[in-house]
């Protein structure tokens, strides 16, 4: 197989470093435009900015009420995502033929019941229809799979590996995660667990760690194996280097036992991911029935539930968002890239030689790895299950909120993939120049939007009545511009709305060292809105954007600290 070529962030070679340099500096460079365009605009034109303003609340408003449309689409399809019995579909599908007749006739036994629905209660009958309703259109995905029916694969050839590499996370962190798979209603035998430690890690701390955790989980799984990665002179210190580290490590494994990397779903779960119980079922379900499987990643829905109620207002609004977000974004399969915690096929990781060594955003570049090796034909496929991570949370409030800032300027870094990937599509003359220009529009757009977008709304809407001058505040335009905003962020909050609704419909169970006064807070946190974005939502993408353009990178790959009240 020849061997997969990507562009490197670090080239060397003059003519790819100009171009590498040029692209890392175009985010910053609009960001910053628009920033003090907005400024030096208000005092020379303010006419001309005050429309702009109204012009983007009015584009504001519909982006908010297409988000929110679409985030409450996203949770329906995670509501029933919840109800299906993946584990058997999971064990039914490879006889499709078969399954429509037990199909067929559970959908004539639920309709005998509903004959006697004057015995049941209202709610009763209702759950009943929407089962029905539920597996005849399910009926309907099984009898085209017949059309399909010899590329089935059959669930017990398939081998999940699940890897979780950590750095400095302690044993209580990761634990869970391990504890969530075991719990899982797919046969352990058939689940490998990939522990991807650090050789810079304190060794007496580390081989505690590893040595509790693998005495907890003995003989649970097929296999239990730890890698720990050294770092090299050509590589950062990040989760990327080490993740391709283990893989490296796990290809030699399967190779020296005859395993079929076809037949081996490579799961990369941050350490503190808690699956859903049905997720490797349905994981399974969808790998094994989709003929064109090695061209997907599986994405899980990110709700930030492990330790919600323990950490504070700010940042329960971050990841609630950021939540809400990626289940917008489940909806927008042709947007959709991987984040956090993803599955993969371990042949394609393999063929596009897993992780980049030298760069801090792992989890979304290996999608776009994938694109370009597969020529754009490549896509995210959205498992509506959700899988539980840690928000952040340290030893005092004010040291949260500051690793929260961490965080997100590590999320927003993301924008250092944008050089990269269009150094890798562009000459591709198999990607058509329409996806190319999507994918460039779409990644600046959202990132710039991430920059300015809530400092427009907050500040900078105020700036032509400040600077406009004397002649701009007696006109008409001048005195109409505050209720004019006013009442379109007014309609604007309807997002707002829906997001607050939806943050108690996916809230987890208060714990019992909490009484009900904590759901106070709960509602309450979003008052702090308009305060939150711009500090931690724009600032920490202004500050990443700033740094990828005037060369000052970051050299390792932050850990957010992870800590649990006991």
């Amino acid at each position: 197989m020849d061997k997969f070529y990507f562009p490197n962030p670090k080239t060397t070679d003059p003519k790819e470093r100009r171009v590498q340099r040029i692209l890392e500096i175009i985010p910053g460079v609009l960001t910053w435009a628009t920033l003090v365009g907005m400024i030096v605009l208000s005092f020379l034109l303010p006419v001309w900015v005050a429309t702009f303003i109204i012009v983007f609340d009015v584009y504001w408003i519909l982006r908010t009420i297409y988000v929110a449309y679409y985030s409450v689409e996203g949770y329906n399809k995670l509501k029933e995502g919840k109800k299906i019995n993946w584990w058997d579909r999971c064990q039914n599908i490879s006889n499709p033929s078969r399954y429509a007749e037990m199909l067929e006739e559970k959908i004539a036994r639920l309709k005998s019941s509903l004959k006697e629905k004057g015995l049941m209660k209202r709610k009763e009958v209702r759950i009943l229809k929407n089962e029905m309703a539920r597996e005849e259109k399910y009926l309907g995905e099984v009898r085209e799979l017949e059309k399909i029916k010899g590329q089935i694969l059959d669930w017990r050839e398939i081998v999940h590996v699940v890897m979780l590499p950590t750095a400095t996370e302690p044993a209580d962190v990761i634990e869970p995660a391990i504890q969530a798979v075991a719990d899982a209603n797919f046969p352990n035998e058939q689940i490998i667990i990939l522990l991807a430690t650090e050789e810079r890690e304190n060794e007496e701390r580390r081989l505690e760690k590893v040595n509790h955790l693998r005495s907890k989980f003995d003989g649970v799984f097929r296999d239990f194996i730890v890698t720990t990665h050294k770092v090299k002179d050509d590589e950062m210190k990040a989760k990327g280097s080490n993740a391709t580290f283990a893989a490296h490590e796990l290809a030699e494994y399967l190779n020296e036992r005859n395993i079929d990397f076809k037949r081996v779903i490579f799961s990369n779960f941050d350490c503190d991911s808690v699956a859903h119980p049905e997720y490797f079922a349905a994981l399974t379900y969808e790998y094994i029935t989709d003929p064109k499987r090695l061209q997907r990643s599986y994405q899980p829905l990110p709700m930030y539930h492990n330790n919600l109620w323990d950490t504070n207002a700010f940042v329960r609004v971050i990841v609630t968002g950021s939540s809400f977000w990626h289940i917008f974004q489940s909806t927008r399969i042709e947007g959709m890239v991987t984040f956090s915690s993803h599955s993969e096929p371990f042949d394609t990781l393999y063929r596009v030689d897993f992780w980049p060594l030298n760069m801090i955003s792992e989890d979304s570049i290996i999608y776009w790895k994938c694109f370009s090796y597969y020529n754009g034909d490549y896509k995210v496929k959205p498992i509506y299950l959700p899988i539980s991570l840690d928000a952040v949370l340290a030893e005092t409030y004010w040291k949260t909120i500051k690793n929260q800032y961490k965080q997100k300027r590590r999320w927003a870094y993301g924008i250092e993939n944008f050089s990269v990937i269009m150094r890798a599509i562009v000459p591709n003359k198999k990607i058509s120049f329409g996806k190319k220009f999507g994918i460039a529009f779409e990644m600046l757009e959202g990132h710039h939007s991430w920059a300015t977008s809530s400092i427009i709304l907050a500040a900078l809407g105020w700036l032509p009545l400040i600077l406009g001058g004397e002649e701009f505040n007696q006109s008409v335009l001048a005195h109409n511009l505050p209720f004019i905003t006013r009442y379109l962020m007014m309609i604007a909050m309807t997002g707002l709305a829906v997001s607050m609704s939806l943050s108690f419909l996916l809230l987890p169970p208060r714990p019992a060292r909490y009484s009900a006064w904590r759901n106070l807070h709960m509602l309450l946190q979003w008052v702090l809105v308009p305060v939150i974005s711009p500090l931690l939502g724009s600032l920490p993408a202004i500050d990443s954007q700033t740094r990828l353009m005037l060369g000052k990178y970051f050299g390792e790959f932050w850990v957010t600290d992870k800590i649990r009240k006991k």
